[in-house]
């Protein structure tokens, strides 16, 4: 008992001792970034990309010399030029240039693969592939939600198309819309984090900021992004797949047994892939081939420096295989820019601009230290499973909550004392409670994918009863995700 309290009176001490010693500087950017929060999660009409650029060119130029002080006293503690100024130009300096260019490259891609109708004819095609037999179809839904995601669309893509289509199904079955959510939403989210997908890169791109820090070798990169990928699809898999079995789902497939629908009344036969569609297949198959390949230990040395130059980074290769598919006039370019997430785009951006202000700083260091006073290096987990879930019920998942707290992960691991040789399995750990618990409340009716399955289920559903239980359950998501991040990733080691 005395024990307990003692603990309790330190942590208490730790959090007094944080507090009190965050600068102007430091708590002017923190107050600008919660503003940024409240505001996403009020206004979902205004983009807080902008925003987050205003208030960092702001706090910034405000408190410079306070700023400029701390960054050179860092630069002369480990022997590097000073830097003589700290003004705009400074600040938007470190606007994420590549990471930008990067989501462009590839959205536009399949941006193309949209609207010339490639991604809607494989849809039908892989829905197709569960022959009328009903007891497959949650199976073939999970399935082919997660390869199409995974292949780059992303997840608020991939739920867009397949949503009205999956729903359809589900009417069609007698499967309720919930159960199809979870399904549709769980699976997508999933995939989300693949390093094809805008939810992937932008984890990956701040990921690779942070590598040196982290004690990360540019040349692991790729393995630890397909390992996020990895344990993304494993918690999404447990949680969503599990409540689907749990709130009907195994009834409704026992109740199946037997019965079967017409494949061509369910999901009809679209017309063969033209010449477009099959190039633009083609494109997206090389995209896949020139960013893994040249990844795998066989290839080594196989192929030439120009080539590796020009596959550096998926983004690079995406520019290369549009332009191709543009010149053979396969896609219409206009509707492409207009299908690609500018809003999402500009929102990671602009909040990374932020951040940038908010480390330099101190802010950064002050909620480190913070959330440090209250964890340890297993129960850190938790936390990072459920504050980004509780703020991510309400505000955007990729453009908000993850670039403001995977900046952190470099600074935990400092403050909770993790040992040298477990820093790289403390990082993906606590990066994956990050990047899981941002997108596993997304079921919410509040968030994009929640909001899509509402609007496409069919007009038998009662949607005020349709809305209430995925609000009860996207928000419960919140704890969920603290307790399952605890599990997989503190306690045993994903």
């Amino acid at each position: 008992m005395f024990k307990n309290q003692n603990i309790r009176k330190l942590k208490g001490e730790k959090i007094m001792e944080a507090l009190s010693a965050i600068s102007p500087a430091a708590w002017a950017s923190i107050i600008a970034l919660l503003i940024v929060v409240v505001i996403s999660c009020i206004n979902e009409d205004l983009n807080v990309g902008i925003l987050s650029i205003a208030f960092a060119l702001i706090v910034g130029s405000i408190f410079a010399p306070e700023i400029l002080k701390s960054i050179n006293l860092e630069l002369a503690a480990k022997k590097l030029p000073l830097l003589k100024a700290y003004n705009g130009k400074t600040i938007m300096g470190s606007f994420p240039v590549d990471l930008f260019m990067i989501l462009a490259g590839v959205t536009f891609l399949f941006g193309i693969a949209q609207t010339n109708g490639t991604m809607e004819k494989l849809t039908a095609y892989a829905v197709r592939m569960a022959k009328g037999n009903n007891a497959l179809i949650p199976v073939i839904v999970y399935v082919v939600t997660t390869v199409l995601t995974t292949i780059g669309p992303g997840n608020i893509a991939a739920t867009a198309l397949l949503a009205p289509v999956m729903m359809a199904i589900a009417t069609r079955v007698g499967m309720s819309a919930f159960l199809m959510t979870l399904l549709v939403v769980g699976a997508s989210n999933g995939a989300a984090f693949s390093p094809f997908a805008p939810t992937g890169i932008i984890s990956n791109g701040i990921i690779a900021k942070m590598a040196e820090e982290l004690g990360i070798a540019s040349t692991s990169l790729g393995g630890l992004a397909w390992k996020i990928h990895f344990n993304s699809m494993l918690a999404q898999g447990i949680v969503n797949i599990g409540g689907f079995l749990i709130f009907g789902g195994w009834a409704w497939i026992a109740a199946q047994k037997g019965k079967t629908v017409n494949i061509d009344e369910l999901a009809p036969k679209p017309a063969a892939f033209d010449r477009n569609q099959m190039l633009t297949i083609g494109a997206v198959a090389l995209l896949i081939l020139m960013v893994v390949l040249p990844g795998l230990p066989i290839f080594k040395g196989v192929f030439p420096k120009w080539f590796l130059s020009m596959a550096i980074n998926v983004g690079s290769v995406a520019f290369i295989l549009s332009g191709f598919l543009l010149l053979f006039s396969a896609g219409d370019s206009k509707a492409a820019i207009k299908a690609m997430p500018w809003g999402v785009m500009m929102m990671v951006c602009g909040v990374t601009v932020l951040i940038d202000v908010m480390d330099k700083s101190g802010g950064l260091n002050a909620l480190v230290k913070m959330i440090g006073s209250i964890s340890g290096p297993t129960t850190v987990n938790f936390w990072l499973g459920l504050i980004p879930g509780a703020i991510s019920a309400y505000s955007s998942s990729s453009g908000v909550v993850m670039p403001m707290f995977l900046p952190m992960v470099p600074g935990l691991i400092e403050e909770i004392g993790i040992p040298a040789a477990d820093r790289t399995q403390a990082a993906l750990a606590m990066i994956s409670s990050i990047d899981v618990g941002s997108h596993l409340v997304d079921t919410s009716p509040l968030s994009t994918l929640g909001a899509l399955c509402i609007a496409s289920a069919g007009e038998n559903e009662d949607k005020g009863k349709l809305f209430k239980t995925l609000l009860i359950w996207g928000l419960s998501m919140a704890v969920v995700s603290g307790i399952i991040c605890y599990i997989l990733f503190g306690l045993l080691g994903f």
